[in-house]
């Protein structure tokens, strides 16, 4: 017999259902109060009901829940100190998208190793979720595999479709289901149009393949998903100048969509200089303050401390980041007080 299927496949390894995962850690009637909060309190600020802004705050890729958690417990005491002008959402990201190779994210090699224990990672970002939201921060992550979030989506409060995935049916489809506001970041190559027909397809139902809660194959027919904005990430050049913001609302306007606009400090808007993410944030808070900005918020990758390292270059340091580099706890908690000064002189 001739086999014409799975020729390069080496092993395929069942997993446990997204509804076995939820029942060895289920979320309590209080946080599922929790996270249906955090999203009304994001979609009012898309809405303009809600005068504060938005930030999307915290490590580039969350490796070390030890370190993770510490970041959350510092979060929290800073959110509750900027509450009145800024809605702080903490970065959880858990799938990192790679232009050719390297770590895939805790959720694919929870070890750090290559040695890819999923079904042991899907209970470890389950686990630092829970533990994320018991402190009382909502959560941001990204998208990637359409199958993750139905094992970890009920935890997640903003989601991010990347650069990468952006362009692709699968992710809008996806997006057009999920239970959060989602964000859709410009091309890799600075296209935002891209990034417009992402929110006007996911705005709209779809039927797709995917799985249920007991881990069958079905198809899924989704709503649409009404809150769907751009964050400007920049590419070879910067896009947060106010010239790019008005070109981009304008562009939304003419597509449908609400000129909602979150400015990604990081990435190509600080041409990968972490340092700079400080002065890409002060330029989008003065935008915001001169007038009606079509900017809703800013994104900063932030970390315990300063910098990064690369994963097997020796013993890690503790709360360094092992993907893009990152600004320093000290630095972020010094750039949110200062907006929240400035914020609140304006409605003085």
């Amino acid at each position: 017999m001739v086999i014409t299927e799975n020729l390069h496949v080496e092993s395929i390894v069942p997993l446990p259902t997204p509804a076995a995962v939820k029942a060895a850690l289920p979320l309590s009637e209080r946080l599922e109060d929790q996270i249906t909060e955090s999203r009304q309190v994001i979609e009012e600020i898309l809405d303009r009901k809600d005068p504060r802004k938005l930030v999307i705050v915290g490590p580039c890729a969350a490796y070390d829940p030890e370190a993770t958690l510490e970041y959350a417990r510092r979060l929290k005491t800073l959110a509750e100190q900027v509450k009145d002008t800024l809605f702080i959402v903490m970065r959880v990201y858990f799938e990192k998208p790679r232009t050719t190779t390297g770590w895939k994210g805790l959720i694919n090699d929870p070890r750090l190793d290559d040695s890819f224990h999923v079904e042991e990672g899907l209970f470890v970002a389950r686990r630092l979720l829970m533990a994320v939201a018991e402190i009382g921060l909502p959560i941001a992550t990204e998208a990637l595999d359409p199958i993750v979030p139905q094992y970890i989506g009920d935890l997640i409060s903003w989601t991010a479709i990347g650069a990468r995935t952006v362009e692709s049916q699968t992710h809008r489809e996806m997006a057009s289901g999920l239970s959060s506001p989602v964000g859709f970041k410009n091309g890799t190559d600075g296209n935002v149009l891209i990034a417009v027909h992402g929110i006007v397809s996911a705005e709209q139902p779809h039927r797709f393949l995917g799985i249920n809660q007991h881990g069958q194959c079905a198809v899924v027919q989704t709503r649409g998903n009404k809150y769907g904005h751009i964050v400007l990430r920049g590419s070879k050049m910067p896009n947060y100048d106010e010239t790019n913001v008005a070109a981009t609302a304008a562009l939304m306007e003419r597509h449908g969509v609400a000129p909602n606009i979150i400015v990604d400090c990081s990435h190509g808007n600080s041409n990968k200089d972490h340092n700079r993410q400080a002065a890409v944030f002060k330029d989008v808070l003065s935008q915001i303050q001169r007038g009606n900005s079509p900017i809703v918020g800013w994104m900063l990758e932030s970390n315990l401390h300063e910098g990064r390292q690369d994963l097997g270059s020796g013993e890690l340091r503790y709360g360094v980041s092992i993907t893009d580099a990152c600004i320093s706890w000290e630095a972020t908690a010094e750039i949110l007080r200062e907006a929240d000064s400035q914020l609140t002189a304006c409605v003085r």
